[in-house]
């Protein structure tokens, strides 16, 4: 049996050796003639298939490279590419792969072809502001060494992309500012994410009630058409939650009591929807709440002293409600505290409703019991991609600011320890081009308000928690220097306009096309680099 053992053996490593030479030809002819040129020499199969999975992206899938990012996209030496980061493979310290994709800000039209799950060792992939547009390819789930996954402001569409559930390894998701639609899924939140960015997108169908079983510190919903209540399990997210932005999600019912429960949290934002009922007792046990906005909703009852005695709070806004009291304490200028009351009806207070406004019905308490929580309809996502919006300068600052740091450029561990193969390139079908990148505007954005923006806080509140294992985690370096300083606490304080220094890209024209999106409503909270996306 020895010798057809050693036979089987000597054609398999023959046909191994064939099938690695086929897979170079493959990938040389698949490219333009100047790309032949080249003696296509590659250190390891992880470089190339690194090679053929960026010179696809750059020759079938990128239409508009304004800034020359992809120019230095040339050869085999993928690691000298701009926006490429290359570590050693921590189980093979003399083996290097490619780590990190990070072409943040490249105003880059294109869309994400499905041979970037040849990427199979990227830890970080940040493709933030640019024009990229389509739907996520199913192939993404081949990259599971994946921790950071930021598409925020681009032009992706279709339903909530499911391949993020697909990603074992992922910690940060930052999907802002799209037209991703339909509902949240619920195991979005069974997922062990510490950070998720779904803001400014088309969202709807309500919360899933498996927020609660999120591990996340930082969880911002803003500006989608989410509709619903806030979820009781919210209380289960004691632990670990520290920031949860829901402002202009049309949100209905009452603050539920369990959000008393969140001792840890620091900004808790659910402004500018339809909520009802009082503030709840239960908000005495938010001793870490530095940030509170409840304003623009439907709220009655007294403004308890209690909240305005938290130890560590700095803002509160309850402005535009139909709250008939307010303690003492909360008018109270000692302690530094920045409130706004203004749109009430406090007697005795100016800034007030009239009268026709605080009328008996209008200010008669809410039986939260009677609250229907259905949440928003679903409908059946769009199959047409939409077109980018004209980008403008740098936004303006919001509350909150998280940041995906630039790759390092030397040793980059990826989250575990063993490394799954990346899949034959004869596996992967030629990427097809999306059909079109139509655009239409979003229906759940309003004009932004003129005056009654909440103040922002002295400082924003720090936001950290160590990735697991070796892998180097999001820090939070200070803001660019483009970026304008916050300004003091203030009861009048107006959002600053965005600078003017950066220049402005040049959009893509879709469909024929050049269409912008609305201004945002209120505050936007956004981990930058911030979005270009127009504020009024």
């Amino acid at each position: 049996m020895a010798r057809p053992t050693f036979l089987f053996l000597f054609l398999f490593a023959a046909f191994s050796s064939a099938t690695t030479t086929l897979e170079a030809t493959i990938a040389v002819s698949t490219f333009p003639a100047a790309v032949d040129s080249y003696q296509l020499h590659f250190p390891n199969p992880h470089i190339r298939r690194a090679y053929f999975a960026l010179q696809t992206w750059k020759t079938t899938a990128i239409f508009s490279d304004p800034k020359n990012f992809t120019s230095s996209w040339v050869g085999p030496n993928v690691c000298a590419y701009t926006g490429i980061y290359c570590a050693l493979l921590p189980s093979h310290p003399s083996i290097t792969v490619v780590a990190s994709v990070d072409l943040n800000g490249a105003d880059i039209a294109g869309y994400l072809p499905p041979e970037l799950s040849l990427l199979s060792d990227i830890t970080i992939l940040h493709l933030n502001s640019n024009r990229f547009c389509g739907v996520l390819p199913d192939t993404l789930r081949r990259l599971r060494l994946l921790h950071e996954l930021d598409l925020s402001n681009n032009r992706f569409a279709g339903n909530f992309p499911s391949v993020v559930l697909s990603l074992p390894s992922l910690r940060y998701l930052d999907l802002r500012f799209n037209e991703f639609e339909g509902p949240i899924p619920s195991a979005l939140f069974r997922l062990p994410l510490d950070a998720i960015f779904l803001n400014s997108n088309r969202l709807h169908a309500g919360i899933p009630q498996t927020l609660g079983d999120s591990p996340a510190s930082v969880v911002v919903l803003a500006n989608n058409e989410l509709g619903g209540c806030i979820p009781s399990s919210i209380g289960k997210m004691e632990k670990t939650l520290s920031e949860i932005i829901l402002l202009n999600d049309n949100l209905t019912g009452c603050i539920p009591p369990e959000v008393g429960k969140l001792r840890k949290v620091k900004v808790f934002d659910v402004s500018f929807n339809r909520l009802q009922g009082p503030i709840p007792a239960s908000f005495a046990g938010l001793a870490s709440a530095e940030q509170l906005d409840i304003g623009r909703n439907r709220l009655t009852g007294f403004v308890p002293g209690f909240v305005c005695r938290l130890p560590r709070l700095q803002n509160f806004t309850f402005s535009h409600n139909f709250l008939t009291g307010e303690a003492s304490e909360c008018g109270a200028r000692g302690r530094g505290l920045v409130r706004d009351g203004r749109g009430n009806c406090i007697a005795g207070i100016t800034n007030q409703r009239p009268p026709t406004q605080c009328t008996a019905a209008d200010t008669r308490e809410f039986d939260c019991s009677k609250a229907k929580c259905g949440g928003g309809r679903i409908r059946k996502a769009r199959r047409i991609p939409p077109s980018p919006p004209t980008p403008v300068s740098n936004s303006p600052k919001g509350f909150f600011t998280v940041t995906p740091p630039p790759p390092p450029v030397s040793e980059l561990s990826p989250p575990t320890k063993s490394y799954a193969p990346p899949p034959p390139m004869a596996s992967i079908p030629p990427s097809p081009p999306p059909s079109s990148c139509g655009h239409s505007t979003p229906s759940h954005f309003a004009p932004s308000p003129a005056t009654d923006v909440s103040p922002p806080p002295t400082e924003h509140p720090a936001y950290h928690l160590p990735p697991p294992g070796s892998l180097p985690g999001y820090h939070h370096p200070p803001p660019a220097q483009h970026s304008k300083p916050a300004p003091p606490p203030s009861e009048h304080l107006r959002e600053p306009q965005p600078p003017q220094e950066m220049p402005l890209p040049s959009p893509l024209e879709c469909a024929g096309q050049n269409l912008t999106l609305p201004p945002v409503v209120g505050v936007s909270y956004a981990s930058p680099p911030p979005p270009t996306i127009p504020y009024s």
